[in-house]
């Protein structure tokens, strides 16, 4: 009896470990990957869909070929455009979404930003609305005063876009200039 539980004992232990069921894995992978992959595509879908919906958004107004003397400079980062006063709704159609490196340069004609990869476009003096400093824009948030956040008029539309200068410092400078300009359009306009 001894040497039968003995064996019985012995042959348990040379039992190998359970393998691995390969299809199984195998079918949790891939159904994994196809929900990630319908994710992407849904929010894909979703971006263009909100594109769709802002379609009546004008064109963009194009950077003129001389713009004049520069009174401002500034290197920075574009972090999208959005509908003023709403942080988090994204304008996404002409090209707003992207955000991308930009060189702004305020003139006599308006702001004009130059982003490599993405569409240039100039924000027209006699459109600005505002300036002002702000945290957050669009999925993006960063410090108190981390944004520059430029209003202006776009068609119908009253548009806030955001940058980030390479050196924040710069910032108060574009708010104070932009303000002056804002002011004397608005001055302007009621001379009519």
């Amino acid at each position: 009896m001894i040497t039968n539980l003995a064996s019985t004992h012995l042959a348990d232990e040379q039992k190998s470990q359970a393998v691995t069921d390969w299809a199984a894995r195998a079918g949790w992978v891939v159904g994994l990957l196809l929900f990630i992959a319908l994710l992407y595509w849904l929010m894909r879908e979703g971006w263009k869909w909100r594109g769709t919906l802002q379609g009546d958004l004008p064109p963009l107004p194009a950077v003129p070929e001389e713009p004049g003397p520069a009174r401002l400079t500034l290197s920075g980062r574009y972090h999208g455009s959005t509908t003023a006063g709403q942080w988090l709704d994204r304008i996404v159609a002409g090209g707003l979404g992207t955000r991308s490196r930009a060189q702004l340069t305020l003139t006599d004609e308006g702001v004009s930003v130059l982003r490599p990869g993405a569409t240039d476009f100039l924000i027209p003096a006699a459109a600005v609305r505002g300036a002002r400093l702000d945290k957050g824009i669009a999925g993006k948030v960063l410090t108190e005063g981390g944004l520059l956040i430029i209003t202006w008029q776009h068609g119908d539309r009253q548009i806030d876009s955001g940058f980030r200068a390479d050196r924040v410092a710069e910032h108060p400078a574009w708010v104070e200039e932009l303000t002056t300009l804002q002011n004397l359009n608005s001055t302007t306009e009621g001379a009519r």
